[in-house]
């Protein structure tokens, strides 16, 4: 009799709650419904009117940050320029840099890595893999840095971190490194290889090493502090692209995984915390924490976190918020982003409690050079992003491309001669049935 009085409480403590929500509901869109049908004014009104607005509209003020794209400050067009300083042996495919780190300014300069890889042929595939044969443009590479007085012209200060010997963590390639400062000292994360990539996911766990000063030596920890995911879980294969920043007193450790290739990967980013450089790193229990994005590139936003989704994923080509560092959602709509954006952060250490954002960084260009001669090289973009500045030309709403641009993009000579066949066999099939009339 107890157990059936309880089963009967619970069932209608449950109604109660579903009415409760169910008139929740009614009321809001009772007060919808009750606001006036009105035409759109003609000068978009800042704040939403007091007016039935379409799902479209209602989302433009309730989803963003501002009505119109130049008043958001998450929204902002980026422009690239080259940079000086750097030999790509003509193209050739034997030297690339890609994946370049947070830019920071340290005595008097600014310091980026990066990951290099010079080799005596071009990538060839996992199959065609050796000692001195990449698999991949990051395969048989080496994490070196440049520093800079005026962020356009470079100079190459060299090897940064170099392979350990087998079969220490990273002997068959460190890559995609970025750097931390804390208390006074530099410590670099990167992606340690034990295998050629491509040989199984790009099985490549972090790991670490540190150093005084940002100019080395380096130092290295020796071992993993960000390890695969276990078996079956979303990251059992790769922790991708480390990115750290300080927040809430803590180290916030980004990092991006590939997993379920069926047919093609699929992309997400998630998030390790810990008290101190070293570990351990716990990731965070709602991982992935962003469903879209190719690299991680996230800065201090006001008193939250801001991410920028490149690439991969149904939200790429955002901007993405969160007030928590955990929860985000779409701020902006943007183009043209940069691939694997190193931005120079200035309160990406400070434990800044309102971030006012970036302006300018490194990124990256890749399928560069004719067949067989595959690589990467770095390069220079602006934007706004920034709660200091005001650059009417980054808040423009488009980019206008010329048509060489488009044509680039063309349909595969395969697909195009399908189409070709198809529209033929339509073409004969309607003269067949009308010829017989």
């Amino acid at each position: 009799m107890v157990i059936l009085y309880n089963m009967k409480s619970l069932l209608i403590g449950m109604f109660v709650v579903l009415l409760y929500f169910i008139g929740c509901k009614n009321e809001k869109q009772g007060i919808q419904n009750a606001l006036p049908v009105a035409p759109f004014p003609y000068l978009l009104p800042e704040e939403k009117p007091k007016q039935q607005l379409s799902k479209a509209v209602n989302r433009n003020y309730d989803n963003y940050p501002a009505a119109r794209p130049e008043h958001n400050e998450l929204y902002t067009l980026f422009k690239y320029s080259e940079i000086s300083g750097f030999d790509y042996n003509g193209h050739d495919g034997t030297i690339s840099r890609r994946d370049p780190s947070k830019v920071i300014f340290e005595n008097g300069k600014y310091y980026v890595w990066y990951t290099h890889r010079e080799t005596a042929t071009p990538p060839r595939g996992a199959d065609a893999s050796s000692d001195v044969i990449p698999s991949s443009d990051w395969d048989l590479a080496e994490i070196w840095y440049a520093t800079s007085v005026d962020g356009f012209n470079w100079e190459e200060q060299g090897v940064a971190i170099k392979r350990p010997p087998k079969p220490q963590v990273g002997w068959r390639s460190v890559s995609t490194a970025d750097i931390l400062k804390w208390e006074g000292k530099f410590y670099l994360y990167y992606q340690g290889f034990m295998e050629a990539s491509g040989k199984r996911g790009d099985d490549c766990p972090v790991t670490m090493s540190m150093a005084n000063s940002p100019d080395g030596p380096w130092t290295p920890l020796g071992e993993i502090v960000i390890p695969n995911g276990g078996e079956g879980e979303w990251d059992q294969y790769s922790i991708h692209d480390p990115y750290p920043i300080v927040y809430k007193g803590k180290i916030y450790l980004y990092y991006k995984s590939d997993f379920d290739r069926n047919p093609e990967w699929v992309r997400m980013e998630g998030l390790a915390i810990a008290d101190k450089p070293t570990g351990p790193f716990k990731k965070h229990e709602l991982n992935p924490i962003l469903n879209s994005g190719h690299e991680t590139t996230l800065f201090p936003f006001k008193t939250g976190m801001a991410a920028l989704l490149a690439k991969d994923g149904n939200e790429h080509n955002t901007i993405q918020y969160s007030p928590d560092g955990i929860n985000f959602d779409i701020a902006s709509i943007v183009e043209f982003m940069p691939a694997a954006g190193g931005p120079y952060v200035p309160d990406a250490f400070t434990n800044t409690d309102y971030g006012k954002g970036i302006t300018w960084g490194i990124s990256h260009f890749i399928n560069l050079g004719g067949k067989g001669q595959y690589h990467s090289m770095l390069t220079r973009f602006d934007c706004d992003l920034s709660l200091d500045v005001n650059i009417p030309e980054m808040k423009k709403h488009r980019i206008n491309h010329k048509p060489d641009v488009y044509w680039r993009h063309a349909i595969s000579d395969k697909l195009k001669e399908d189409i070709l066949s198809k529209n033929k066999r339509q073409a004969e099939e309607w003269f067949n049935q009308n010829s017989t009339k």
